[in-house]
């Protein structure tokens, strides 16, 4: 069916004459006029006969949903064959045009029918407005399969090669336990809401903003600061593994087959925009990256090949009450590696190195990941002892899951979670073997006797999203407190906003101070001065709530023997050192980490409390 949906002041019609398949029509059905009206022009097409309900069904979804954008007083179906070149039988239109009615009355809708096969005259008079002109192609959604009960996946403990009944497994990770407990359905939700989104307001770094939909945030300097150097280590680890960086839009044309195909996958959770295109916000960097490969000419040589991107932003129409934090948003920064490899085997082999990439994340940021690996029972049954291969490279106990067939584009892949304050998972990396989308996309390559063929896709997310590897970093200072009280909450030093404080005492310190500061930023260390009046004891507490690893207090003895005690804040020591051995100090525990400079002006007295 093909239908185009006019927002109009009025419309206007009178019959003039009927053709050999009119319908028989009471007078006052030969003319009439609607005020604010949403006027559906239909073609029904020949396909539309095979399913004349579901037809109807998915028709009337979509005029109700422009309908609940525009606000007409009325909806009037206006039958128009101009829109296709593949007409039903007149039978067949009458039928589903008046089912449509129907169906929009039962729905509370003010719904009118022009007569169908009569020529007719109208004036119509458009309203103008950005949604007032939408064309739709209306198509019956495959219905899923008839079954019965639907055979669950089968859980297991996957350790050493050697597979334990998770649910009588003796854990000594307990995080572990928790991640099984969630996967499991066997962990009832406190509602309590996760301490990440007071750490992520108290020490200035982002918040919800309320001018948004639900699921945005809003980031502050030092927020921004932590996500950029946090794009920037995701960017150097991948191009060291050898991905491509590439950049593509944030919007997609549903016309598209493929991308329909791929984007119905996630159901409701996608952002859908009405205009004269049928348009949705990409939820991942798929789209862009499956049409540069299906437009590129790849060979058997080439592979495996990968292409990287980070999105910002990628769009996910999360369920209200399942947005939280940094932990589930509608609007998030994704780092998306996609590897295209020749067949199953050599993706596997891709697959491992992968492993070791998602593993160094851990290693780097100081986050224990738990693992899940999960496969259909027949890539299991076919490449076991590939698997238990894949799982030694973890080094410890895993969650493994074997669906009894395959649901996904995917056959295989291993899902890594830290697990937060409050005993439940925040996804971080992942891996995913696509056995579908090159196919969907058409991306094919050259094999070695000069024959094409689709390749097997890797989808990997080195970190997860930005966001969440923050929320996890903010989750793992709240369960250390909890642990240990009197432990100092502190980001690594290389995503500190601020790596060092320096503070005078008194106003004959401050130039000494400026000076000190200038000489470490010169080192690209991020330094700042807190030459406001306040005393010094509150000075070095306020450098404690903003959890700054290193501060220098200035006075008489530091002018003159150029030698700082400097406070330590991961050992909670206080160590005297020159300004050329704090440097040393720092840079050995930043080493190979990116850097950028600090966003802020460097006397706090210049700075604006957000």
């Amino acid at each position: 069916m093909r239908i185009l949906l006019i927002h109009s002041d009025y419309l206007r019609y009178k019959t003039k004459s009927k053709t050999k398949i009119a319908e028989k029509i009471e007078d006052e059905k030969k003319g009439g006029e609607f005020g604010n009206a949403l006027v559906v022009f239909t073609a029904v097409e020949r396909e539309d006969e095979k399913d004349a309900d579901a037809i109807v069904e998915s028709a009337v979804s979509e005029i109700m949903n422009v309908s609940s954008q525009v606000k007409p007083d009325n909806v009037i179906i206006y039958p128009y064959a101009h829109l296709s070149s593949s007409l039903s039988s007149p039978d067949a239109a009458k039928s589903i045009l008046k089912g449509m009615e129907s169906k929009l009355k039962e729905e509370g809708v003010s719904a009118s029918r022009i007569p169908f096969g009569w020529y007719k005259s109208f004036e119509i008079s458009c309203k103008g407005h950005p949604l007032s002109e939408l064309s739709r192609t209306i198509t019956v959604k495959p219905k899923e399969e008839e079954k019965g009960e639907e055979e669950p996946s089968k859980w297991y403990i996957l350790n050493k090669g050697e597979l334990s009944d998770p649910e009588g497994y003796e854990y000594e990770n307990e995080d572990l336990r928790k991640l099984m407990m969630y996967e499991l359905g066997k962990m009832e939700s406190s509602g309590e809401e996760p301490p990440h989104v007071k750490l992520m307001r108290e020490k200035g770094l982002s918040d919800y903003e309320p001018s948004a939909d639900v699921g945005h945030l809003r980031w502050y300097p030092k927020g921004r600061l932590i996500r950029d150097l946090l794009s920037d280590y995701v960017y150097n680890l991948v191009t060291e593994y050898g991905a491509m960086p590439v950049e593509t839009p944030i919007m997609y044309d549903l016309a598209d087959e493929a991308i329909r195909t791929h984007a119905d996958k996630f159901g409701e959770r996608q952002y859908r925009m009405g205009t004269k295109k049928e348009l949705m916000l990409r939820f991942a960097c798929c789209f862009g990256a499956f049409r540069i490969l299906s437009d590129s000419f790849l060979t058997w040589k080439n592979l495996p090949v990968g292409l990287y991107e980070l999105s910002t932003y990628s769009f996910r129409l999360e369920k209200r009450g399942e947005v939280v934090g940094l932990k589930r948003l509608r609007g998030f920064t994704m780092p998306d590696f996609h590897s295209v490899c020749r067949d199953i085997p050599q993706s596997m082999e891709e697959f491992e190195r992968q492993i070791d990439m998602c593993m160094q994340t851990g290693d780097d940021l100081n986050v224990n990941y738990e693992v899940i690996f999960r496969a259909t029972q027949d890539f299991f049954d076919e490449n076991k002892e590939w698997m238990y291969k894949a799982a030694e490279k973890v080094g410890k106990p895993m969650l493994l899951e074997i669906l009894p067939r395959r649901k996904h584009y995917w056959i295989s892949k291993m899902d890594f979670a830290a697990i937060d304050y409050l005993g439940r998972p925040i996804e971080n990396p992942t891996i995913q073997i696509d056995v579908e989308s090159a196919e969907r996309f058409d991306i094919n390559y050259i094999n070695e006797k000069e024959e094409e063929e689709y390749p097997i896709i890797i989808h990997c997310s080195p970190t997860g999203s930005i966001e969440r590897v923050i929320g996890s970093l903010l989750e793992k200072t709240a369960i250390e407190l909890r642990e240990d009280p009197k432990k100092m909450p502190m980001l690594p030093v290389w995503l500190s906003p601020i790596q060092v404080r320096v503070i005078p005492i008194a106003e004959r310190h401050f130039d000494f101070a400026l000076s000190l500061a200038e000489y470490l930023k010169d080192s690209n260390i991020r330094v700042d001065v807190d030459e406001r009046s306040e005393t010094v004891g509150k000075k070095i507490r306020n450098a404690g709530k903003e959890w700054v690893p290193y501060t220098i207090v200035i006075g008489d003895n530091e002018l003159e023997k150029d030698q700082f005690t400097v406070n330590i804040r991961e050992t909670n020591e206080k160590v005297s050192m020159d300004k050329d051995e704090l440097i040393a100090r720092i840079h050995d525990e930043i080493k190979g980490m990116p850097f950028r400079k600090l966003p802020l002006p460097v006397k706090l007295s210049k700075r604006v409390n957000f």
